[in-house]
């Protein structure tokens, strides 16, 4: 037997945010990141809209990118005193996540951080509050899985919360607020969005329900991001719904290594975080290489090259392809090939072998590893991120 779950209701299009006039509830606590979403003035709308649905609303602003335990920690404790029947988390996938992690201790304040980061083992929500999610970037697609990314500074990790009970009640998928994002965000965040259709379609739990999904969105992604990346509103708008098909089909197919790896390299080096999207970007090549070794997941490779019209002779070529026109647009994306290249180098050298076989172990370990379609042990774990640092050939 296995699982689907989606939200409730899933409103998209244009000015969707509008519905939150017909939320019915007495109190919303609403979640939002940096100043962006105030400067462009959808914080207003958010606030005004639900004031109009007769509710008193809090807002709990500035949470960080990458959310800390300390920020969880700290919304929770105001929900705590403000009683909400209505959590509306709005922003990129750091304040969407953030909220889901508060929810669970603004219902269960006696559970710990520990509790949560076994996967599948929340407490049942909703005994306390709903939760509506609205997304400003086009990647993480927070708003309909059943994830969320915690960072514990103290240790240099991030936590994948994995659980269908904080898939969220509502997602708006207004893309009004993606018009907004920088150039790299939208890189970043695109390539985050095909990382996540691809990684579902090869996982060992992919299933009818989500192969289609992921397909779709795929297609989606490769005929929009670029043309998004270069300032095109109508592509943009079409990257807000594949995001949110990608993640639809992730949050239950599940993801791979990609994910394990980006998770435990994000923020295990004192020179700077590795941005999320761009670490799948850069990872995503090298995995497919090491995946397609197995020939299953070479299998399903080399249909999702068929199905962008990327076939070769043979399921080999068909993969090398796909692997190709990935590498063709991280660089039209202006993306680094590599670890080393990050950001002009921020990441030292030294630093990354010293810990390498500690954050291959901990990426092993990362709940999304088991769904991917090839076993991975320490040790290749560590050849495979050193290719992945020095953009060398994968061939084991």
């Amino acid at each position: 037997m296995a699982r689907f779950t989606l939200p409730r209701d899933l409103y998209h299009g244009k000015g969707s945010i509008e519905e939150l006039k017909n939320l019915k509830g007495k109190r919303a606590f609403v979640a939002v990141g940096g100043s962006a979403m105030k400067r462009f003035g959808f914080l207003d709308k958010i606030v005004n809209n639900l004031k109009e649905a007769g509710m008193e609303v809090e807002v709990f602003e500035g949470i960080e990118p990458d959310p800390s335990v300390t920020t969880v920690m700290r919304g929770a404790e105001v929900m705590k005193n403000f009683e909400p029947d209505w959590i509306v988390a709005v922003g990129g996938g750091s304040p969407i996540d953030a909220a889901k992690a508060m929810w669970a201790f603004y219902e269960y304040p006696e559970v710990t951080f520990e509790d949560l980061c076994i996967p599948f083992n929340f407490p049942t929500l909703r005994t306390k509050a709903l939760f509506c999610a609205i997304p400003s970037t086009s990647g993480t697609a927070t708003e309909v899985t059943a994830f969320s990314v915690i960072t514990d500074y103290d240790k240099g990790i991030k936590y994948p919360l994995a659980d269908f009970n904080i898939t969220p009640d509502i997602a708006i998928v207004d893309s009004d607020l993606a018009e907004t994002m920088p150039k790299k965000l939208v890189a970043h965040t695109g390539m985050d969005a095909m990382t996540h259709a691809i990684e579902a379609y090869v996982s060992t739990l992919h299933c009818d329900y989500t192969d289609g999904l992921a397909l779709h969105a795929i297609k989606m992604i490769r005929e929009n991001l670029i043309n998004s990346f270069n300032g095109d509103m109508d592509a943009r708008a079409k990257m807000h719904n594949a995001q949110c098909l990608a993640g639809m089909a992730f949050s239950n197919a599940l993801l791979g290594i990609v994910h394990s790896m980006a998770h435990k390299t994000g923020a295990a080096y004192s020179g700077g975080h590795i941005v999320h999207g761009c670490a799948n970007a850069m990872y995503l090549p090298k995995v497919i290489k090491f995946n397609a070794k197995e020939k299953s997941a070479e299998v399903r490779y080399a249909e999702i090259a068929k199905f962008l019209g990327l076939e070769g002779a043979n399921d080999t070529e068909s993969t090398q392809n796909l692997i190709n026109e990935l590498l063709r647009m991280n660089k039209e994306l202006e993306i680094p090939t590599c670890i080393k290249e990050y950001e002009g180098g921020i990441i030292d050298e030294k630093e990354f072998n010293e810990k390498l076989p500690k954050v291959a172990e901990l990426a092993v370990g990362d709940a999304c590893t088991g769904s991917n379609p090839r076993a991975i042990t320490p040790a290749e774990m560590e050849k495979l991120l050193t290719c992945c640092f020095y953009d060398r050939e994968v061939d084991f």
